[in-house]
């Protein structure tokens, strides 16, 4: 089975995350879908091959060498976002795209247009995989599961390539942030790793947003409006006053690059209690400290206007893994050459997100991210060339390969 046909089979299995239920995975459409897996890793003959009660399936492809040689991973995630349906995808083949806008669902003037994606000109010729526009396609993250279980079958056919242990994982949940939570680094047993899960071919990221989410919550009083001169408190009204003291342009739809960012991402209320929940994003650590800082000086700003009236909890979400992967670049010099090897331009890039490899990599386990191939996640506007599919598998085997012979 090629990666093509392995894709088209796994984004049929619904593995939809979901951040409300509290549970582990958090649906149970990505146990299936891992059960599947593990089923198809037994007939492939894999060793070591677990799967515990919460959705985290690992596998071994033994050593073919006697000489020492560090065991390396790669990994990718079984659900997909949350943000639209991933049941019943029905993905489609255009073959040698030729430039113009395609159609996903005629009857509901769904159209993959190059003029609000122009990404779509960089990949006339080839053939890409699409959606019926009712639904994500699921490239994020299972052409990366497809990957990773092609190259492995491939190194299996092919004992002619030296290649040391080699431990895959596919975990649940990544799309709702506990994808690497209950990761178990130790089981894993990997000196290093890598995700798939990136977007574009040549993607090879190691840098990525550290991040803290911030709820701050307003008290007010409320008063019949007739009578309610110096009486009423409105907490709404002090929270737009406190929304309109951040830096205007500091938002995620004016930032780019390296460029940190205030993302207000929910409002409830009413008079007597607001609350507003933001998301802090920053890649330098110090300026993304400050970020927390000045949220803080905020509160106090408005508490001394409107005393004991506002309050703010602050919880860090992830930190950048660049500190963690530069005393050991030679994971990313690797991946680089290995890229290079089989005709693709690395593109090192900044994560402007978050990814499992960066909390793994604080785990002990470092693990920079390389590209998968799809785009325009999250959404019915999905995509993958099937180059790019193909050609992430090259990568993997062929770090494979070159971690043998270093």
């Amino acid at each position: 089975m090629n990666v093509v046909d392995r894709f088209l089979q796994y984004v049929k299995f619904d593995t939809q995350s979901d951040e409300l239920t509290n549970m582990w995975p958090s649906t149970p459409g990505q146990m299936i879908f891992a059960q599947h897996l593990e089923q198809e890793l037994q007939k492939m003959g894999l060793t070591e091959i677990t799967l515990d009660d919460n959705g985290y399936l690992m596998a071994t492809l033994p050593a073919n060498t006697t000489r020492h040689v560090p065991t390396i991973g790669f990994i990718a995630h079984l659900d997909t976002s949350p943000d639209i349906s991933g049941r019943h995808v029905n993905p489609r083949i255009v073959d040698n795209y030729d430039g113009q806008p395609i159609t996903l669902n005629a009857e509901k003037g769904i159209v993959l247009s190059p003029r609000e994606f122009p990404e779509l000109d960089h990949y006339k010729g080839q053939s890409l995989i699409v959606t019926d526009g009712t639904t994500l396609l699921g490239a994020d993250d299972k052409a990366g599961i497809a990957e990773i279980i092609t190259a492995v079958a491939y190194l299996q056919q092919h004992p002619e390539i030296e290649h040391g242990k080699i431990r895959i994982a596919f975990n649940p949940d990544e799309e709702i942030g506990q994808g690497a939570h209950k990761f178990d680094v130790e089981q894993f047993g990997a000196d290093w790793a890598y995700t798939m899960d990136g977007g574009e071919i040549g993607e090879l990221e190691y840098e990525n947003f550290n991040a803290a989410v911030a709820k701050v919550t307003f008290t007010g009083r409320n008063v019949h409006p007739g009578y309610a001169k110096h009486k009423m408190i409105n907490s709404q009204r002090i929270a737009n006053q406190f929304m309109s003291m951040l830096p205007r342009w500091e938002t995620p739809e004016h930032t780019e690059g390296y460029e940190g960012f205030y993302h207000l991402i929910a409002t409830e209320g009413n008079v007597e209690k607001t609350t507003i929940t933001y998301i802090i994003r920053d890649h330098d650590r110090d300026r993304f400290e400050r970020r927390k800082k000045e949220l803080e000086h905020l509160v106090r700003k408005i508490n001394n206007e409107f005393p004991n009236c506002v309050s703010i909890e602050i919880k860090d979400q992830y930190y950048n893994m660049r500190e963690k992967i530069e005393p050991v670049k030679y994971v990313i010099d690797i991946a680089e050459e290995a890229m290079r090897n089989v005709g693709v331009t690395p593109i090192v890039v900044p994560i402007r997100g978050g990814t499992d490899g960066a909390q793994l990599s604080f785990k002990g386990l470092p693990c920079p991210n390389i590209f998968a191939g799809g785009l325009n996640f999250h959404g019915r506007y999905e995509f993958v060339p099937i180059p790019s599919m193909e050609k992430a598998t090259e990568v993997i085997i062929e770090i494979a390969r070159l971690v043998a012979n270093r």
